[in-house]
């Protein structure tokens, strides 16, 4: 049977040592079969024995596999369409609610660290950089609208303010979010596997789900075993594959790059990012970068539509890293990879229902650190008859790519090369 072995990255190559997980060989029998290990499959998996459950958790590959283990790293609040985009569409009443939940998953991820003594150097502050005045003026517009929905850890910042934060010509100002912040995002998913099966909750590595037999009691297949459950949760996200046809044409996996340098060594760590915050820029094909617990620093952006693996990656990122921090024009790159996120075409999560016992939560359009923990409550609920905040994630409008899966990708670019010169002309 083939081993799937993680992609060479940062992460990978400094994981916490965890024991080898074996593959679904024989007919099990659970409540809740979750499709996926990464952080929506764990963070429903953990909610769910938190609450009585039996829970089997099937994985492809690896914990943390997927985007999960090869993330910026970022946590940041909200989804990828603000709050002010959801009202618009739906309404007041189901953006109040959506927006009530905007700022949970970070919460999620600091009980999980704290309450099973998750070792992934969480550190807490993260800075939406402004490169233009009218970036500056969204983010004003931005941190009025989060405090509207309680959400008050927030510190607009000046152009003086953010040179202090930050060792970056490039900005204007910026705003500062203190229940923001970074993470290793490997050995976060690696430590709430562990959570997962301290419970007694199990986990199969290298057993890709292969078919669902759906009906009044599902099986989940694999290529040497199936699982009988009362319940499914379908977490494979962009590596899903088409496993559930009626998933895969809605969304479309996407492609970003990540790379990690060499260790900058304290001096010149503190002088980058003084207060070890996390960054993003405001463009829409945006720029994100923070310092590992090793003093390197970890440098992403970029998107590849359709999810191709370019050539060469550091020739891709190198360039931004550079434009952002000249002084590293000299630092050796150790690790660059590629890792794939799910995007929609409204670039909002997609969570529902199949039938009575199929659930699923997909599509996190690039945002999915903190929206995937919230997630996996959301669905637990769910299965436990409390469906009010599932309903209103279900109930937000979904449309299929035009074109369907053959034009979405050149439509996709299309669209973020628009975006793109919008970002370049300052627009």
């Amino acid at each position: 049977m083939a081993n799937t072995p993680y992609p060479e990255s940062y992460y990978a190559a400094s994981a916490n040592a965890v024991p080898p997980r074996p593959a679904l060989q024989d007919d099990v029998e659970t409540d809740v079969c979750v499709i996926g290990a990464g952080y929506t499959g764990l963070s429903s998996a953990l909610f769910l024995l938190e609450n009585g459950f039996k829970v089997t958790v099937l994985e492809a590959a690896k914990v943390g596999f997927g985007a999960s283990g090869r993330n910026g790293g970022q946590i940041v609040n909200s989804y990828s369409r603000d709050i002010d985009v959801i009202e618009r569409s739906v309404g007041p009443k189901q953006a109040q609610l959506l927006g009530q939940m905007a700022f949970e998953g970070g919460r999620i991820i600091r009980e999980r660290v704290a309450k099973y003594n998750i070792q992934c150097d969480l550190k807490d502050g993260g800075v939406f950089a402004a490169i233009t005045a009218k970036q500056m003026g969204h983010l004003e517009s931005q941190k009025r609208l989060w405090e509207r929905f309680g959400h008050t850890q927030l510190e607009l910042l000046d152009q003086k303010r953010i040179r202090e934060v930050v060792a970056c010509e490039q900005y204007v100002g910026g705003m500062l979010d203190m229940s923001g912040g970074h993470i290793h995002p490997l050995n976060l998913a690696l430590g709430e596997a562990a959570a997962v099966e301290s419970l007694g909750g199990t986990i199969y590595e290298q057993s890709p789900a292969v078919r669902i037999e759906r009906g009044a009691n599902p099986v989940v297949h694999t290529p040497q075993g199936k699982v009988r459950a009362k319940f499914i949760i379908v977490a494979g996200n962009a590596y899903l594959g088409n496993l559930v046809p009626e998933l895969a044409a809605k969304s479309m996996p996407c492609g970003t790059q990540v790379i990690t340098t060499e260790p900058l060594g304290d001096e010149l760590a503190k002088r980058l990012l003084p207060q070890d915050y996390c960054v993003e820029d405001c463009n829409y094909l945006l720029d994100y970068y923070r310092l590992t617990g090793d003093k390197r620093l970890v440098f992403g952006g970029g998107v590849v539509y359709g999810a191709r693996d370019p050539a060469n990656i550091e020739a891709i990122i190198r360039p931004k890293m550079l434009k952002a921090f000249p002084q590293l024009k000299d630092v050796k790159i150790d690790y660059a990879w590629t890792g794939n996120f799910l995007l929609t075409l409204s670039r909002l999560p997609q969570v529902g229902r199949i039938g009575d016992n199929i659930y699923y939560s997909q599509g996190c359009s690039g945002h999915g650190v903190t929206y995937t923990h919230l997630a996996g409550k959301v669905l637990a609920e769910a299965l436990r008859g409390q469906a009010e905040r599932f309903d209103a994630f279900a109930d937000l409008p979904h449309y299929p790519f035009p074109g369907g899966q053959l034009l979405r990708t050149p439509f996709a670019a299309l669209g973020a090369w628009y975006y793109g010169l919008r970002d370049k002309f300052g627009y």
